[in-house]
């Protein structure tokens, strides 16, 4: 049973646009909670029942070599409970999402993670119990009991797990410490997004220009050099006041894996995070190999990007303008549904029946608003209800891009939660971004089949260079040096908001060719790990580089009209948590991410791109 590995997907937000300022005339989307509960009230009558639930929960305890009926019995009380703490905790954050000033939804949402550390302590001494029994019985009781059917899986898992698996009192005592090793990630999002002071600059048509997080997003890619520039310097300047503070949560984050690790025996925390998904090691290694192998493609774009700036001394901040400038009109909630469709026509009728389905109802919250996280995500882990998405959508192409990545992310979870129980639905990370950048590949090509010049066409194709660069090369950058601070600590390195200064500057300046005159990157700017939440999800960013890898790799062959490939991708999203990725992609697809030849479509997608724009230029 996977233990909330992921209660939401987060959308990687790396592509400049053009900001589209939208006024108060826009539609506006606010999901309806009261299909997880109609009332606050109702959800502290649930959270009640799940508590007492949880506290049933030790009685099993013994239970589950008794007979294989018992061992069903004990499983479902033990799943149910997770299933329904996953509803509580889903309301709550949500909530908390609207507005993260709110003193009542931050209390509650605390009070629903503590529901995982009471059930995760409350049944700690499940695996034990289950390796105690051995893998002959736990395979005799599979074969007499259908009803354990949907926990085989789960209980082959923790066969797997043996070596990592402590006794009863220490995984009692793991549990309980989950919430103390989980904080600093907490602690970041609220410092992030509700107590910051952010700054305030005045851009050179007059305008101001409130530099939050979401701020910073929208005003980054603006195309006067001087305001960009600005921009840059202002948000980082304010980003380096919490350096020491922001480099103590980050070090916090990094020792709370490292403890984790060895506490389960695995000789490094990438090796934890590996094994958790099933992965092989050549998944992670293959794809880094295989990143910096294609650098001189990155730098051929970034040198045709200063070309088509007009800038010889290409900066950092000269990273996110579009090539061009162009009107691409306002593309309100609306316009997205309606592109986002038409784009995604290549999935067929059953894919496109569920987006249909989907954006019929009240299951997104679209726009920002004081207070509001930032960024997007979908929570898919309301099982027996549905996904929900949070957008902060501005009304301008980017904001288009992350709606229809968002969107990838529900109608997996439709496709996953509709052919699997409960057990089997959640499903991995390795697998979920692949459901969302390929929507962004069939979106960048239906753009520029569907514009209507040569210069909007540019501005689409610029796009999409741009979302390789901040999915593949930048990812695979981030999963650089997320592996470089745990090495770091793993040697008992101290790591201090300095250091990981130092070690962001480096992999930056060598990714983005600093020291070959590709591009210059300013020491201001190498404090921007402080910036990314993602590194609170350890080993999380680089499955957004293998999945965008695996999204061209599938994209290639849909395009070019292969339904079969389309129909294995569609199996691919409705196997959910069914096996490990690795072997899903394998079984039902063919793909092979630890093979060199997994990443060429992308290289040949990137390489695409920029000879098409050559020839418009």
């Amino acid at each position: 049973m996977k233990l909330a590995s992921r209660l939401v997907l987060v959308a990687l937000l790396a592509c400049g646009s053009i900001a589209q300022v939208h006024s108060e005339e826009t539609v506006r989307y606010e999901w309806d909670l009261t299909d997880l509960y109609p009332s606050v009230d109702a959800w502290e009558q649930a959270l009640q029942d799940v508590k007492n639930r949880i506290a049933t929960l030790p009685k099993y305890e013994g239970t589950l070599g008794k007979s294989p009926r018992a061992m069903a019995e004990a499983l479902t009380a033990i799943s149910d409970s997770y299933k329904e703490a996953g509803r509580v905790y889903v309301y709550t954050s949500l909530a908390r999402d609207e507005d993260q000033r709110d003193a009542e939804a931050q209390a509650r949402f605390a009070r629903a993670r503590q529901v995982f550390a009471d059930w995760s302590e409350a049944t700690a001494w499940l695996s034990p119990e289950v390796l105690s029994l051995g893998e002959k019985k736990v395979e005799r009781f599979l074969k007499k009991e259908p009803q354990l059917d949907r926990f085989s899986f789960m209980l082959h898992d923790i066969l797997r797990r043996a070596p990592h698996t402590l006794d009863a009192k220490t995984e009692a005592m793991l549990a309980q410490a989950d919430l103390i090793l989980s904080s600093p990630s907490q602690i970041y999002e609220n410092y992030a997004n509700a107590d910051i002071p952010w700054p305030t600059v005045t851009l050179s048509d007059g305008s101001e220009a409130e530099l939050t997080q979401a701020g910073y997003s929208r005003w980054r890619g603006t195309a006067n050099r001087e305001d960009r520039k600005k921009v840059f310097d202002t948000f980082w300047a304010a980003w380096e006041q919490y350096a020491d503070g922001m480099g103590a949560t980050l070090a916090a984050e990094v020792q709370s894996n490292v403890f984790t690790a060895k506490a389960r025996n695995y000789e490094s925390v990438l090796a934890k995070n590996l094994f958790d998904d099933g992965l092989p090691p050549e998944v992670y290694t293959q794809l880094v190999d295989q990143v910096n192998a294609a650098l001189p493609t990155f730098h051929r774009y970034l040198k045709l990007r200063g070309k088509m700036l007009g800038v010889e001394d290409l900066r950092y901040y000269d990273i996110y303008p579009p090539l061009v400038q162009v009107d691409a009109g306002v593309f309100d909630l609306e316009r997205s549904k309606q592109i986002t469709f038409e784009a995604l026509q290549p999935f067929g009728s059953q894919y496109l029946g569920l987006l249909k389905t989907g954006l019929a109802q009240d299951w997104m919250h679209s726009h920002p608003q004081p207070g509001k996280r930032s960024g997007a995500y979908m929570s898919g882990f309301a099982y027996d209800v549905h996904p929900y998405v949070l957008l902060n959508h501005n009304d301008d192409y980017n904001s288009l891009s992350t709606f229809a990545h968002e969107w990838g992310h529900a109608v997996h979870s439709l496709l996953a939660n509709a052919n699997n129980p409960w057990e089997t639905a959640d499903y991995s990370t390795f697998i979920a971004e692949m459901a969302s950048t390929i929507n962004e590949i069939l979106l960048e090509e239906y753009m520029v089949e569907n514009a209507k010049s040569d210069e909007e066409k540019l501005y689409y194709l610029g796009y999409a260079l741009e979302s390789l660069r901040g999915t593949l090369f930048r990812q695979t950058m981030f999963a650089e040096f997320e592996l470089a601070i745990h090495q770091a600590a793993e040697k008992g390195e101290p790591l201090t908001g300095a250091k990981f200064s130092e070690i962001y500057g480096d992999l930056l300046k060598k990714y983005h060719g600093h020291d070959k005159g590709v591009l210059t990157v300013d020491d201001v700017y190498t404090n921007e790990w402080a910036y990314i939440p993602h590194f609170y999800r350890d080993f999380y960013v680089f499955q957004y580089a293998t999945s965008i890898s695996g999204a061209a790799w599938f994209a290639e062959q849909f395009l070019a009209g292969d339904d079969e490939v389309r129909d294995a991708f569609i199996r691919v999203l409705s196997a959910g948590g069914s096996d490990y990725p690795h072997e899903i992609l394998l079984k039902e697809a063919g793909l092979d991410m630890t093979r060199p030849e997994a990443y060429e479509p992308v290289m040949r997608r990137m390489n695409s791109l920029m000879d098409r724009i050559e020839a418009l230029l």
